[in-house]
């Protein structure tokens, strides 16, 4: 076990990403860490950003939510380093990730966000996808921020029914349908 918290703190987010192949979100890590009492907020936060600033994670924002994923750098340091966390935290950080493996899934699968356009109106981009291949991308007009927010937080409720409807169009069709 290590002296330093800090470095167990940081070895431990390490293992969280390197274990799942979807982006993990702030909240969920931080989630785990205080749940289980191993860190408080401002220390897990100081962890973060101290792998981000060392590259060996990245931090990926979309509207209100930070999502993180392991670099090979962050890979490559937790394989030489990683021995030093406990079989005892290892188990532990295991067990949330099955416990929550649906919920980790179903919070990568769907994104959305907005950006202003050149022409005063909104522009949201929609996305679904499985672990790193997005399975569809839709780029919609809003005439005003209030309908692109309003977009975005319906579309994590509707990405997949909207999805299978598309696809069972296209496929529908394909056939002679």
């Amino acid at each position: 076990m290590l002296s330093d918290p800090m470095t167990l703190y940081k070895l431990m987010i390490l293992y969280l990403l390197q274990q799942v192949s979807v982006p993990l979100t702030e909240d969920r890590i931080s989630e785990f860490f205080l749940s289980r009492e191993y860190a408080n907020f401002y220390s897990l936060k100081q962890a973060l950003g101290e792998l981000q600033d060392a590259e060996l994670i990245r931090r990926h924002q979309v509207r209100n939510s930070a999502r993180y994923t392991i670099t090979p750098e962050g890979e490559e340091t937790f394989r030489f380093f990683g021995k030093k966390v406990s079989q005892e935290i290892i188990d532990d950080m295991d067990a949330y990730l099955k416990e929550n493996r649906f919920q980790i899934r179903n919070e990568a699968a769907s994104s959305a966000d907005y950006y202003k356009t050149s022409d005063l109106g909104f522009t949201v981009q929609c996305e679904v996808a499985e672990g790193k291949n997005k399975l569809i991308s839709l780029s919609l007009s809003a005439a005003d921020e209030a309908q692109a927010q309003q977009m975005c937080e319906n579309w994590k409720d509707s990405s997949q029914a909207i999805y299978a409807f598309i696809l069972q169009k296209l496929l529908g069709s394909s056939s002679g349908q």
